[in-house]
């Protein structure tokens, strides 16, 4: 006789994963992450491409450091992503007035264009992921989320998104799951 308690199996309308979190998180992940890739496949810079041009557009003029620190992509990366998204003309380098040893990054007409047809798209695609929640509870899950982000980047900020690959390949080589 084991002392294991064994739980009851899923009744018909639970499925065998629904309190797993991880599973949860990471089969929605791949829907947006497949999604955005789609929209974004030509883009320059993809998806990364898109977060910088994104944060060059909603907010003030950022360094290139500040930037990559912020959206957790690796300094050298994104001075490759700025790269593609200057060639194409979507944002400008130009001198910070504070600090003429630090670029800022600035949006161009051309990249608010880009953005508001691809924000759109992508937009759609976040509606068609979220279609089975109401709008009200598409809002929490959005603003839960981003609390929890908001949490975890306090506790343990992601400066390259790269080196979490990493990390969790490292784990798994050594036994974690």
């Amino acid at each position: 006789m084991s002392d294991t308690v064994v739980p009851p199996p899923p009744g018909p309308d639970q499925h065998p994963t629904s309190d797993d979190l991880g599973w949860s998180l990471g089969v929605v992940f791949r829907a947006f992450v497949k999604a955005s890739s789609t929209i974004l496949g030509d883009f320059p810079g993809g998806p990364r491409g898109h977060q910088v041009l994104t944060a060059a557009v909603r907010g003030a003029p950022e360094s290139q450091i500040a930037l990559a620190r912020r959206l957790g992509i690796d300094k050298t990366v994104m001075t490759y992503l700025i790269d593609d998204l200057e060639r194409a003309g979507l944002v400008e380098r130009r001198p910070n007035p504070g600090d003429r040893r630090h670029k800022q990054v600035v949006v161009t007409d051309l990249g608010r264009q880009a953005w508001s047809s691809t924000s759109g798209h992508l937009e759609h695609a976040e509606e068609h992921l979220l279609g089975p929640l109401d709008p009200n509870d598409r809002a929490i899950l959005r603003s839960l989320l981003h609390r929890l982000a908001t949490q975890a980047q306090q506790l343990d900020p992601v400066t390259d998104t790269c080196q979490i690959v990493a990390d969790l390949n490292v784990g798994t080589e050594q036994g974690g799951n």
